[in-house]
């Protein structure tokens, strides 16, 4: 990419005196950088052609405990993909062999990784198109470096959000288990509430769904760490549980027994 791309080079490098959240820091305090480090709270993979470009946004994005990782094309992309864990993709649109939509593309089938995409083409199209491939965000260049810092600290927190969300409500069958209040909930609304050995019994069963699971596994796994161990046996929580599920014992279709083995749970589309 040339260099009216993104903001100028000098730009950039003017931009590293401003003040900041976090104060920049020289190479003999910073050290080598290491995924391990406790400073760097979010790890980027920044997708660009235009090296000097790159490595001045790498330094950028450093200052806000981003380590980021840069990479030239689509092929080194996948490779860094393979090799390392990322938060966030800085997607560049026009690229060397495969553009930035067709990576966007290949991204999305493989993961749900947050991807921010970036092009100097002012093409409306361009925009619609890679969100429609699942992007998560658009930014057209030349850009304010703190206006990226800023987007991807969003996406990140949006997504934490939506994440959490779902761990907090996990659907199946004809319920949603909130694993926050430890609540029961039918799709009339009807709520239920769960005692803690209820819901640890519960929490086991959605984790290993369709799996046969002995008394002696269920009550280890639903102990889990806590320090209480059940005062009943498994089958009379399992009971308790299958009457606040609604499943007939005499033929339940949700926590299955399997004789001589232990108990199925047979729930479907559980997410």
């Amino acid at each position: 990419m040339g260099l009216g791309a993104y903001a100028d080079r000098n730009h950039l490098a003017d931009d590293r005196t401003m003040q900041t959240p976090c104060a920049p820091v020289n190479d003999e305090q910073k050290g080598p950088a290491s995924a391990d480090d406790k400073r760097w709270t979010t790890r980027a993979l920044v997708v660009d052609d235009d090296v000097p470009i790159r490595e001045l946004l790498i330094d950028y994005l450093a200052r806000f405990s981003i380590l980021a990782t840069g990479v030239n094309d689509g092929a080194e992309m996948r490779q860094a993909m393979h090799a390392e864990t990322f938060d966030v993709v800085v997607l560049d649109l026009m690229l060397p062999g495969e553009d930035g939509l067709s990576l966007c593309r290949w991204l999305r089938a493989e993961s749900d990784i947050p991807i921010l995409m970036l092009t100097a083409r002012c093409e409306p199209t361009d925009r619609i198109i890679g969100l429609e491939l699942g992007a998560d965000d658009y930014m057209s260049k030349p850009f304010e470096p703190r206006e990226l810092v800023a987007r991807i600290q969003t996406i990140l927190r949006r997504v934490r959000d939506d994440r959490s969300e779902q761990r907090a409500n996990i659907r199946f069958d004809t319920w949603r288990l909130n694993s926050v209040l430890r609540q029961l909930v039918a799709d009339n609304g009807l709520v239920v509430p769960l005692s803690n050995a209820e819901f640890r019994l519960l929490w086991v069963f959605i984790e290993r769904p369709r799996r046969v699971l002995s008394r002696e596994q269920l009550l280890d796994a639903a102990r889990g760490r806590s320090i209480e161990a059940f005062d009943r046996s498994i089958d009379l929580l399992v009971s308790r549980l299958r009457q606040k599920l609604g499943d007939d014992p005499k033929a339940p279709q949700l926590i299955k027994t399997v004789r001589g083995e232990g108990y199925l749970f047979d729930a479907r589309d559980i997410g």
